[in-house]
C-alpha cells in the first residue's frame, strides 16, 4: 500500500455476513457478557479506494492470551477503565487465525488490510454503570487506542439498536488516528457499497 485510502468499497455479501454473526451476538448478549463480533477486511487499494473483497472471522483469544492478558491489565484497564476486567471486553485476534487469514490472502493477492468489530447499544442494554457512554458507529476511546497500535489503513465499526421496528445497523469505515496521537479524531472515510 502506498497512500492511505480515502474511500473503503465493501460487497453486499461480505456486509450481510458480518452483520448476520453480529446480531447473533447481540441479541445472546446480557447487560453481564456484552456481544463479541470481530473480523479481519481484505483485499487490495488502488487510487485512494480499499477495496474489500472478503471478510474473514477470527477466534477472540482476549481471555486466554498471555499477552492480551498483560496488555489489557497494564495499560488498558488503567487506561480506559475497569469495564475492561471483564474478558469479553476487547478482542485480540489469535494468532494462528491471524496466520491463517494472511496466508488466504496472500492466495488470493490481496492483503489485510483491517477489521470490522460490533458496537452493540450498550448504553441502552450493558449494565447500569456504564450507560453514560453513548456508543455508535465512531470509535470510542478505545477503538482510537486499537486503530492507533494496528494502524489497519481501514476500520469499521457496526453499530447495532434495537427499536420499534426491530434491530437495524449503522456502518461506518475509519482510518488510524494521526500516528502516536491517540486522543486525534480517526478520519472518516467515504464508505461505498458494491452490487457486483
Amino acid at each position: 500500500m502506498t497512500l492511505a485510502p480515502h474511500t473503503a468499497l465493501i460487497g453486499f455479501d461480505a456486509v450481510k455476513s458480518f452483520i448476520s454473526v453480529a446480531r447473533d451476538e447481540y441479541e445472546a448478549c446480557t447487560p453481564q457478557e456484552p456481544p463479541s463480533c470481530f473480523a479481519l477486511l481484505l483485499g487490495t487499494v488502488d487510487d485512494g479506494v480499499a477495496a474489500i473483497t472478503s471478510v474473514q472471522f477470527a477466534t477472540n483469544v482476549r481471555a486466554t492470551d498471555p499477552m492480551a492478558l498483560e496488555e489489557f491489565s497494564s495499560s488498558i484497564e488503567p487506561c480506559f477503565g475497569s469495564a475492561y476486567r471483564n474478558p469479553r471486553r476487547g478482542f485480540w485476534c489469535s494468532s494462528q487465525d491471524l496466520l491463517r487469514i494472511h496466508r488466504q490472502a496472500d492466495r488470493d493477492g490481496a492483503e489485510i488490510l483491517g477489521s470490522i468489530h460490533l458496537h452493540p447499544d450498550w448504553h441502552r442494554i450493558g449494565p447500569p454503570e456504564e450507560r453514560g457512554l453513548r456508543i455508535s458507529e465512531e470509535p470510542t476511546p478505545m477503538d482510537r487506542y486499537m486503530l492507533d497500535n494496528s494502524r489497519y489503513p481501514v476500520n469499521m465499526i457496526c453499530y447495532l439498536e434495537s427499536g420499534p421496528q426491530g434491530v437495524s445497523a449503522a456502518l461506518a469505515a475509519w482510518g488510524p488516528p494521526p500516528e502516536g496521537e491517540v486522543a486525534a479524531p480517526c478520519p472518516r472515510l467515504l464508505l461505498r457499497f458494491s452490487a457486483s
